[in-house]
């Protein structure tokens, strides 16, 4: 490696370096001590020519491995712009062949799915901005789908600091999500209706937490009949589908950055395929596909830069809360018809 020496010099500043390896594929410094400080200010120096810092523990020491920088290129807003007013307009489509023809139901639909959607991924790009990580404002996928889209993601551009940072930022997505869940869910199943039975009616297994809304939502529903949901009700069934396939705790899933900012490497590939059988139990079989495929050619989740330091307290706390947020949103896919 270039500069290694320069490198080496930084390094011996803040820690004792106890051997090292310059290998061109593999250059690493074995360190004797760790300070959480001193690595702080290490990560500063040596973003100044061009190099990233990142510390694990190994054998009784720790590992401190350099890699180059990578230049962050600007973003497109307009590209987010375009994409965001298509997406409204395939989600206005969407929501009006729910509604059965009615423009209203389409752009109620529309409203409620990306106020989710939205709120979810926007949530990520505040808290990649709290620890001064590089990240785009929210790209809006359109699909030609049953809700008119494929969702919503933001480019991560750089390196996640330490474990807080990393579970901040796949915890503040779902968090915001489903704050913004629960309420469109409660006014959708308000403005839903009882209705005759029907023959090819798809009929929703309800997750747990729309089951507990709809108890204080919605009249008894007499024998032969059904809840025809409104639109809006569906927007929020998709919210709540949306935060249990990020909480998945799978390779680079929210709810694998989560997973990871606790839990080890190789701790961190079990739980994975865990939440892969989970995703495949529950029926969303394409899904779990594609999280096979992400943790085959992403092969391990590096973490934070410093995998050493501790996750505080508040957030072991949260972590809980957030298992019960998963278990309330587990939801089978809707294939049972009359």
């Amino acid at each position: 490696m270039e500069n290694f020496q320069t490198l080496e010099e930084i390094i011996s500043r803040y820690f004792t370096i106890m051997t090292y390896s310059n290998t061109p594929d593999n250059p690493y410094f074995i360190l004797e001590k760790y300070d959480a400080d001193n690595f702080a200010s290490l990560t500063k120096d040596m973003e100044q020519i061009g190099y990233l810092p990142g510390i694990d523990r190994h054998d009784g020491g720790y590992i401190l491995r350099v890699t180059e920088k990578r230049p962050v290129g600007k973003s497109k807003h307009h590209i987010n712009v375009i994409l965001f007013i298509i997406t409204i307009a395939t989600t206005i489509y969407a929501g009006y062949i729910f509604g059965g023809g009615s423009i209203f139901d389409g752009i109620a639909f529309s409203i409620a799915i990306m106020a989710i959607i939205g709120t979810h991924e926007t949530a990520h790009y505040f808290a990649a901005r709290k620890y001064g990580v590089e990240a785009t404002l929210p790209y809006f996928i359109p699909a030609p789908t049953l809700i008119g889209t494929f969702g919503a993601v933001i480019n991560v551009k750089s390196p996640i600091p330490n474990k807080n940072a990393l579970f901040d930022l796949g915890a503040s997505g779902p968090l915001a999500g489903i704050i913004v869940t629960i309420p469109v869910l409660f006014i959708g199943i308000l403005l839903s209706t009882v209705a005759p039975l029907k023959t090819g009616s798809i009929i929703f297994n309800p997750p747990l937490l729309m089951s507990l809304i709809a108890y204080f939502a919605v009249p008894t529903v007499p024998d032969g009949y059904m809840l025809q949901i409104h639109a809006v009700a569906f927007a929020g069934w998709v919210g709540i589908v949306v935060t249990m396939l990020n909480l998945m705790p799978v390779a680079f899933l929210d709810g694998g950055h989560i997973s990871r900012s606790i839990f080890t490497q190789k701790i961190h590939k079990i739980i994975s395929l865990l939440g892969i059988i989970i995703t495949l139990v529950l029926g969303w079989i394409p899904m779990a596909v594609l999280m096979a495929i992400i943790m085959i050619m992403t092969k391990e989740h590096p973490g934070a830069l410093d995998n050493v330091s501790k996750l505080s307290k508040s957030r072991k706390i949260l972590s809980i809360v957030l298992i019960f947020v998963f278990i309330l949103c587990l939801a089978p896919i809707p294939v049972s018809t009359l």
